[in-house]
């Protein structure tokens, strides 16, 4: 009987190339604008928030520290903040009122004009993510999502940027936000520490 694994792992990795590479190719400018968006808030004395659930919650708190330590460069460490990692005040604010409301409570908390929230849903339909961005617009925030196929609705009405990994499977949603995660870590180094006088030209804004 033949071993079918080979062919799953096969499968599973075309299908993740070719959602990763239609995704970059649909939202390469994007998110050129995203980081140029982040690199220009640091510099004016602002931070990124980062929620999510789950795995996206693993993803937030992952990419916080990408900013705050380093990511390829040596360069100073950047303000960023996972607010999926505190479990008094997760796990307080869900006894006391409602998990809706555990990163709204958040970012009003620590959100300021000009700050960046990044909602990281694969579903899209995350009540406590988007209320989150919601809020975060109330702020006068830049609000980002990273979605999938479905979310596109839901979300598209709270989020100043979305990009869109337009899958239905939640494991390669999930792989290509960390990727795009990481493309944005790379481009805000890039934008503030070896070419900022590109952050100033707003191509693809």
């Amino acid at each position: 009987m033949q071993d079918k694994s080979l062919d799953i792992i096969h499968a599973h990795a075309r299908d993740g190339s070719r959602a990763r590479d239609a995704f970059f190719e649909k939202n390469a400018l994007e998110l050129a604008a995203i980081s140029r968006t982040i690199a220009a808030s640091m510099v004016a004395g602002g931070k990124v928030l980062f929620c999510g659930n789950g795995g996206s919650a693993a993803d937030a708190q992952h990419l916080a520290a990408e900013f705050v330590n380093r990511f390829l460069l040596e360069r100073p460490p950047l303000p960023a903040i996972a607010l999926t990692t505190d479990t008094s005040i997760l796990t307080a604010i869900s006894n006391d009122y409602h998990f809706h409301e555990v990163f709204v409570k958040q970012v009003k908390a620590l959100g300021r004009s000009g700050d960046i929230l990044v909602g990281i849903s694969t579903s899209g339909g995350s009540d406590n993510i988007n209320k989150a961005l919601h809020q975060a617009l109330e702020l006068d925030m830049v609000t980002v999502g990273l979605t999938g196929k479905k979310g596109r609705e839901p979300m598209q009405a709270c989020c100043s940027h979305l990009l869109v990994v337009d899958e239905e499977s939640t494991p390669i949603i999930q792989e290509v936000h960390i990727a795009a995660g990481h493309i944005l870590c790379m481009l805000v180094d890039h934008y503030l520490f070896e070419k900022p006088q590109e952050s100033k030209k707003g191509q693809g804004c």
